[in-house]
């Protein structure tokens, strides 16, 4: 795994307590900043999916799916 170092200026009341928080966790500062953003992203992206869906349903899929064209896929797109 690479590893890469960035520096990171925070106000002293926020490292204190994503310190802290890390602690809580049982982590590192650097583990805990790392997850939490990968945590955000994944959280925002569920709540953009989730707004994008609306009122859709699961037959609703379906029936979009079903008027697709019938295409074997493209060799780049097989599966490993």
């Amino acid at each position: 795994m690479s590893k890469a170092t960035y520096p990171l200026k925070l106000p002293p009341s926020i490292k204190k307590a994503a310190q802290r928080l890390a602690k809580e966790d049982g982590v590192s500062l650097n583990q805990w900043i790392a997850v939490a953003e990968k945590v955000g992203v994944v959280e925002t992206a569920a709540e953009f999916f989730k707004k994008r869906a609306g009122k859709t349903t699961e037959s609703g899929l379906m029936k979009f799916l079903r008027g697709a064209p019938k295409a074997n896929p493209e060799p780049d797109d097989a599966t490993r």
